[in-house]
């Protein structure tokens, strides 16, 4: 591997990283009595953007500041077809939690099922972009 891939590989994994991350958070908060499930929603969109910005990134794409799922997922599927295995218009539902929710001017609390399906999603876009980048767990343990 020459240094530009080595530098490259660290960055994604650095992505993945902070991903994981997110999904720890959420899952923990999950955990909680009468969890606050905005926070629930906003970790798992991050995780997923991160997810889709570490596949975009060893694929050489850069990303412009977005949290636009639906924009991710749409540069990730120029690339791999496979994206449209994931549920992309729900995953794309979860774009507002990335900023709007988090202020008083928008005011939402999912239920607890839409905390469980924004997990379910998240796991699923781990899943494809841990297979499409050939790494296993291990390699993005913190």
């Amino acid at each position: 591997m020459n240094e530009y891939e080595e530098r490259k590989k660290r960055i994604v994994l650095r992505w993945l990283q902070k991903a994981e991350s997110d999904i720890k958070v959420a899952r923990h908060v999950f955990e909680m009595d009468e969890p606050p499930t905005d926070a629930i929603c906003f970790h798992c969109q991050q995780a997923i953007e991160k997810y889709l910005k570490a596949f975009l990134t060893y694929h050489n794409v850069r990303v412009k500041k977005t949290h636009d799922l639906g924009i991710l997922l749409e540069m990730c599927l120029e690339i791999d077809k496979e994206f449209e295995s994931t549920d992309t218009d729900k995953i794309a539902n979860l774009t507002p939690f990335a900023v709007e929710i988090r202020y008083p001017d928008e005011i939402y609390s999912p239920t607890i099922d839409e905390c469980k399906e924004s997990l379910k999603l998240v796991l699923a876009v781990k899943e494809i972009v841990l297979k499409k980048l050939n790494i296993n767990e291990s390699e993005i343990s913190q």
